[in-house]
């Protein structure tokens, strides 16, 4: 299996470095195609080359990582994008999952762990920790109470379990669209613009735990 191709953007040279240094140690999952060390050098480099996942610092000089992917989020909507957080930055969160990213790590994460979520991001897969989510929760402002039928109420709770419109549509056999119809009735009703705000919103509602 070829390489999943990385970039990883950071402002801090050691912490990057040190970073990248475990990344290539991965017994060869991992190719770290290019570095950067701010929004702006980040938007240059990815004009030119486009990897699979990228690993997004929040907090950096010249150009922050949400204006960064909000941007390239804008040129190129199939980037999967993962931040990089440090403990206390929890009011970016949101920020950053406005700006599509698909995931957190905290910068004190174990290789581990930082392997995992780059693996699920490039499948597809969204990545939020219970403690992100429960910051969220209890930080947000109250959210729309929107009235969700029984069956919006079904698909939103296999939504937060992380299954596909696809997986969704087999479970209650129903058809793929409109399993996605469903979904995007409930992101109207939630005042919601993505999954992992769908997460939060169920969760703040009691429809998860």
């Amino acid at each position: 299996m070829k390489p999943i191709r990385l970039a990883v953007v950071d402002d801090h040279t050691l912490f990057r470095e040190g970073l990248v240094s475990l990344l290539k140690k991965g017994g060869g999952r991992f190719e770290v195609a290019w570095e950067a060390c701010n929004g702006r050098e980040f938007l240059e480099k990815i004009a030119h080359d486009l990897p699979d996942v990228i690993l997004m610092d929040i907090s950096m000089p010249v150009m922050d990582g949400v204006e960064a992917t909000q941007t390239a989020l804008a040129r190129f909507p199939e980037l999967r994008i993962v931040a990089l957080s440090m403990f206390g930055e929890q009011e970016y969160y949101l920020k950053m999952i406005q700006a599509g990213a698909k995931g957190f790590l905290r910068k004190d994460s174990d290789i581990d762990e930082v392997a995992e979520v780059i693996c699920k991001v490039y499948n597809g897969v969204n990545c939020f920790s219970q403690e992100m989510l429960y910051s969220l929760v209890t930080h947000r402002p109250e959210m729309s109470g929107a009235v969700l039928s029984e069956r919006e109420i079904q698909i939103l709770e296999w939504i937060c379990r992380g299954l596909s419109a696809h997986e969704i549509a087999d479970k209650l056999c129903l058809s793929r669209r409109t399993v996605e119809k469903h979904r995007a009735n409930i992101l109207e009703k939630t005042n919601c613009r993505n999954t992992a705000q769908l997460v939060v919103y169920a969760m703040k509602n009691k429809f998860v735990r």
